[in-house]
């Protein structure tokens, strides 16, 4: 019983990711924003959408996809479609370490493909 209090008291790692108008994530204070995580660590993803030029009928504007990034595979329950304003995720980490890929998965501009970040799985 100890053991499931100690988890509960720890500190929910929150990430506050912007998926923004230019087609780009960005987290404050990185140039290049990464996310990284523990196996398994329980977070709280909370991802700020601003519209692009363009978006999917179900009003949908940017898509959130983590990918392996060894074969490009997608990981379960890592697929979130992000409507504009501010959304909150509860999210388990993989418990596989290593480079992952986060990719937009809504066509919402021509710089679209360049709209992705490193998601990095630690021990």
């Amino acid at each position: 019983m100890a053991c499931a209090q100690a988890l509960e008291s720890r500190p929910l790692h929150v990430i506050e990711v912007l998926a923004d108008k230019d087609s780009r994530y960005k987290i404050a204070g990185e140039k290049k924003p990464e996310i990284m995580v523990k196996a398994g660590e329980q977070i709280l993803l909370r991802v700020t959408a601003r519209k692009g030029k363009s978006w999917n009928r179900d009003g949908s504007i940017h898509g959130f996809s983590l990918l392996r990034a060894k074969d490009r595979s997608k990981v379960p329950g890592w697929d979130l479609l992000l409507r504009p304003g501010t959304q909150e995720f509860p999210m388990t980490a993989p418990d596989e370490t290593g480079e992952y890929i986060v990719v937009c998965t809504v066509i919402c501009s021509e710089e679209h493909e360049g709209m992705f970040m490193r998601f990095v799985v630690t021990p």
